[in-house]
């Protein structure tokens, strides 16, 4: 055993992906040669600049202080991800963290609220969590759970600056052991009999050999496709938006403690709020809109002086048919892309590096073990894949073609199943530990206008009287405790302000 142990790992291209995979393998392997390959000359997409909650675990495996993470990387908090124009024009929600009100028995919150809503006594969804009634009053503190209750407290993630996360991942990784190397891929040398991937070769003639490589070369995938062939799965038959623009701009207020997702005629538009600068884009489909005035769409609905040219990305939705193939394992872009609708971008990353680690592999390259990782791989690919689509299907919006197209096409079965059960009985079912949890499903469910024909039975067991004070007795709580929350930038400026220039 001790004779196969792999010793040495190369990581091809830094940014985000990159970096979180060196930080965390010089973090949790011990006796790893862990050299990673990019070149100054390259630049990164690097405008993932939204989390969800897990990033926090990350975090902790490698042992970071979330003040000194915040101060480094320009950071805010994030208590969810607002939604604008999604169902029909003028529609708002929130897919907040965390859950929302409270169970009761066997029952979860959401059914006795649907049954509140068809009584009339039910208020809006969003009143019953503390996370979507802090983030509208734009305030944040760190409260895992209401004093004196047993209501969940505050569920967050961040708001940051992509290039300074991946260079203070950099720091953590080098003053773990990680080296790095300057230069530009040139070649790649493989294993005439396996086929494995023996070593990458820099313009200057340097080969650097491993035994496994991470390819973290963004949408190039210069090992698990350009050298390995891989194959890439396309999935813009149900998710279109093939352009993004990116454009940062100078903060207009208050940082708000949330995302938001604005819906346009052919796409929709993130705003992210750094201590520094707001991060803006606009996610479109060329088919129904030009570049031109996807890009004016975008600048007209800046909110502050931007601070750059507008910058646009070309993508293909879809993913690598095995994110692991041979003795190369793909991370971020070059393993897939799905549009940061619900920030799960850097989410994904970190999921295949956690998977890694627990499917690592000696010299021998199990092909049992490999598979087992690119089914775990695809199904959350897979499923999160389902949960954008959702918000691309179910609107009700006729202003414009784009619209029209995507409510009426077709989807994947096990979303049309999900949606189909969520109809009948108000049941949403979590398979397996896909990301997204029952109450994120119904939150964007209803935000979006698809009510289920009933409720469970048991939400019955209240009478009228004790469903109307069960409501009011939570919303009251959540009232009370966000209004005593410090602002968001209040928060900030006390625990974990950044020096970061503007």
């Amino acid at each position: 055993m001790g004779d196969s142990r792999i010793t040495k790992v190369v990581i091809v291209g830094g940014g985000t992906a990159g970096w979180m995979a060196a930080a965390a393998l010089s973090r949790t392997m011990d006796n790893l040669s862990i050299r990673l390959v990019e070149s100054d000359e390259i630049g990164t997409v690097g405008v993932g600049e939204a989390t969800i909650p897990a990033i926090r675990l990350f975090n902790a495996l490698i042992g970071i202080d979330e003040n000194e993470f915040i101060r480094e990387t320009g950071g805010t908090f994030k208590l969810g991800i607002q939604f604008h124009d999604w169902g029909r024009i003028g529609d708002v929600y929130m897919h907040a963290f965390g859950q929302i009100g409270r169970s009761l028995g066997m029952l979860q919150f959401p059914q006795y609220w649907l049954r509140g809503r068809n009584e009339g006594i039910a208020g809006r969804l969003g009143d019953y969590s503390l996370n979507e009634t802090a983030g509208r009053q734009n305030r944040f503190a760190r409260l895992p759970q209401i004093p004196n209750t047993s209501l969940d407290g505050i569920a967050y993630a961040f708001h940051f600056d992509a290039a300074l996360y991946a260079a203070y991942l950099r720091k953590i990784a080098e003053q773990a052991g990680a080296e790095r190397t300057e230069g530009k891929i040139f070649g790649v040398r493989r294993n005439g009999e396996t086929g494995h991937v023996e070593a990458v070769v820099l313009e200057d003639g340097t080969a650097i050999d491993g035994e496994i490589f991470i390819d973290c070369s963004g949408f190039r995938a210069l090992l698990i496709e350009e050298a390995l062939g891989t194959g890439f799965e396309d999935w813009t038959h149900w998710l279109p938006c093939d352009r993004a623009i990116a454009v940062p701009s100078e903060n207009a207020g208050p940082a708000r403690p949330y995302t938001q997702a604005i819906a346009h005629k052919a796409g929709w538009q993130w705003r992210i709020p750094l201590q520094h600068r707001t991060g803006n884009g606009h996610v479109f489909c060329s088919d129904f809109i030009s570049e031109d005035e996807a890009t004016a769409t975008l600048l007209a609905n800046v909110e502050g002086r931007p601070l750059a040219e507008p910058r646009m990305l070309r993508f293909r939705t879809g993913m690598r048919r095995k994110a692991w193939n041979g003795n190369v394992v793909a991370l971020g872009l070059a393993s897939g892309f799905l549009e940061p609708l619900e920030s799960t971008s850097i989410h994904l990353i970190q999921n295949g590096i956690a998977k890694l680690l627990a499917h690592f592999p000696d010299r021998d390259f199990d092909a049992a073990n490999i598979d087992a990782y690119n089914r775990r791989v695809r199904f959350d690919y897979e499923r999160i894949r389902d949960f954008v689509i959702l918000h691309y299907h179910a609107n009700q919006r006729t202003d414009s073609p784009f619209w029209i197209r995507c409510r009426e096409m077709g989807i994947p079965e096990t979303l049309a199943h999900k949606i189909e059960l969520f109809r009948s009985q108000g049941q949403i079912v979590r398979e397996g530990d896909e990301l997204f949890i029952e109450i994120g499903w119904f939150q964007v469910l209803t935000g979006q206008n698809i009510m289920p024909d009933g409720y469970h039975p048991m939400a019955d067991q209240l009478t009228h009287d004790e469903l109307a004070s069960f409501f009011a007795d939570i919303e009251t709580i959540v009232a009370r405790t966000a209004s005593h929350l410090p602002g968001h930038d209040e928060f900030i400026a006390q625990h974990c302000a950044a020096g970061v220039p503007a």
